[in-house]
């Protein structure tokens, strides 16, 4: 039997990640009172293996004084035997501060004040459960598909967790540089199929661009040192706490070079079990 505890920063995704896991048939709860917790495990635990189900306990803010009490209550199931893993859900400041805005609602302690200064607050008081957590997942670039697909991975299929969470994201610097980067590297040096007519309107999806792009001795060796940077920097990042971790790459349109460039990290970074990876091509369409 799993019991989860499902907790983390208001906007970050907690609904959907109970929703996902109410229809994967676990038995789920939504705020209870932390006072309560302690007996909903002992009911949980002393039930026979035959009617026991999967349960998810959500925890958040809204809980107000009584999250003091919190980890107390933890460390009295660790005692008691009743094993629990703690799932926590975050994203950055200011794609919370978007989410509040987009759904118009009231962040539970900027009730009458500044959304950014509640989440300040809330980072504050829920530091101490995410310390504890035995899974952290950014929320800030995973759209509701892909975070349901990560939590069926950690909970319904028992995957391997992914320490670090990589999104390789090719743009076009005519159309800004990506916001919510945390590395910026700029490929304008490489050869420019634009000026090649017959591939002018293709893509770096297209084998004969990656094929112009690659077919340089300066290409070939800057994707062989941006990979050695990358693998070098990834167990520095994943001890320091960080779980997700955007890359970003870019030529003058976003068509050619940075998207080439791109595919060819993501094809390397893939073969490391312990990344989550995916690829992206911000400005391929314009």
């Amino acid at each position: 039997m799993k019991f989860v505890i499902i907790t983390g920063m208001s906007g970050a995704g907690k609904s959907s990640a109970l929703k996902t896991l109410e229809d994967n048939n676990y038995f789920c709860v939504d705020n209870l009172p932390i006072e309560l917790i302690l007996k909903f495990a002992e009911i949980t635990f002393s039930e026979s293996e035959k009617t026991r189900r999967n349960v998810a306990l959500g925890i958040d803010i809204r809980s107000g004084k009584g999250l003091s009490e919190l980890d107390s209550t933890l460390s009295k199931m660790r005692k008691y035997g009743y094993a629990y893993e703690i799932l926590f859900l975050d994203a950055s400041d200011d794609v919370l501060i978007k989410r509040f805005k987009e759904t118009r609602r009231a962040h539970p302690l900027a009730l009458e004040g500044r959304v950014d200064e509640g989440i300040k607050k809330e980072r504050e008081k829920l530091e101490f459960i995410r310390k504890q957590s035995d899974y952290i997942i950014d929320t800030s670039n995973l759209l509701t598909r892909d975070l349901r697909m990560k939590i069926e991975d950690i909970f319904i299929a028992d995957k391997k967790y992914k320490n670090l969470f990589v999104t390789i994201l090719s743009f076009g610097f005519k159309y800004g540089i990506p916001v919510d980067a945390d590395l910026i590297f700029d490929v304008r040096f490489m050869p420019n199929p634009y000026y090649v007519e017959e591939l002018k309107n293709k893509t770096g999806n297209d084998d004969d661009v990656k094929k112009y792009v690659m077919n340089s001795e300066v290409s070939e060796k800057f994707i062989e040192k941006l990979n050695d940077m990358i693998k070098f920097l990834i167990p520095n990042y994943v001890k320091e706490g960080k779980n997700q971790l955007l890359i970003g790459i870019g030529c003058t349109g976003g068509k050619h070079r940075s998207v080439t460039v791109a595919n060819e990290i993501y094809e390397k970074l893939s073969k490391d079990e312990n990344l989550g990876i995916k690829v992206a091509h911000r400005d391929i369409l314009r």
